[in-house]
Parts: structure tokens; C-alpha cells; sequence
């Protein structure tokens, strides 16, 4: 058989097909109208959702469990930060009490020769 012959003999089924259409039995008719309209109603009715926590609302505001872990670690180690600062850092407590503006510069290693006064 070669594929034209396959072809007319699918086409001579579907012909037969389309000719001998049978009726739907009227109790299975029923059944499917009923299972439609019931799987249709379901659809339309709103479930009722529980009420979220407030909690539960701010961790997903967060980008849930895995952004609260990334915050928790950030801020650890800021406090860690503050509490043991290494010797590099400058003490911000002190310069934030500073009134001359050279104490920052020293501190950040800038040659202050400049602001000397000469007088």
C-alpha cells in the first residue's frame, strides 16, 4: 500500500463516519448537561479564603522565609560591626562629635597641611 492508498482509505472512513452518525442516548445526554452545569456552577462560587496573619503578610511583603534570612544576616553583621569595629574604620562616634573639619580628613589619611592656618 502506498500513501495515497492510506489516505482514500481514511478518507472512505471518515466518510462513513459522518454518514452513520448515530443519536446520543437521551440519559447519557442528561448526565453530561448535569456534570457541565454543575462543574460550572462550582466555578462561580467564591471560596472563602482563611484570613492571613499579620506576620504572614510582612514575610511575604520581604520576599518570604529567604529574604527574612538575607535581612536577619545583614543585620547581624552590622551589629557585629558596630560593637567590634575593626581598626581601620575610623570611630564615627568621635567624629560625629568633631567640630573641625580636619579630624575627619586626618582620619581618612588626606594630607591636611592645606587647611593649617599660616597665621
Amino acid at each position: 500500500m502506498t500513501m495515497a492508498d492510506d489516505d482514500m482509505e481514511l478518507e472512505n472512513l471518515f466518510a462513513q463516519a459522518r454518514k452513520d452518525r448515530s443519536e446520543l442516548p437521551d440519559d447519557l445526554a442528561v448526565r453530561i448537561q448535569t456534570d457541565a452545569e454543575t462543574t460550572r456552577l462550582g466555578r462561580l462560587v467564591k471560596h472563602a479564603r482563611p484570613e492571613r496573619s499579620h506576620w504572614s503578610r510582612i514575610l511575604d511583603n520581604i520576599g518570604g522565609w529567604q529574604g527574612f534570612s538575607g535581612l536577619a544576616a545583614a543585620s547581624v553583621t552590622g551589629v557585629f560591626i558596630g560593637f567590634f569595629a575593626p581598626a581601620v574604620l575610623p570611630d564615627t562616634a568621635g567624629l560625629f562629635g568633631a567640630t573641625d573639619g580636619s579630624v575627619l580628613a586626618a582620619d581618612l589619611g588626606f594630607d591636611t597641611s592645606f587647611l593649617e592656618s599660616t597665621e
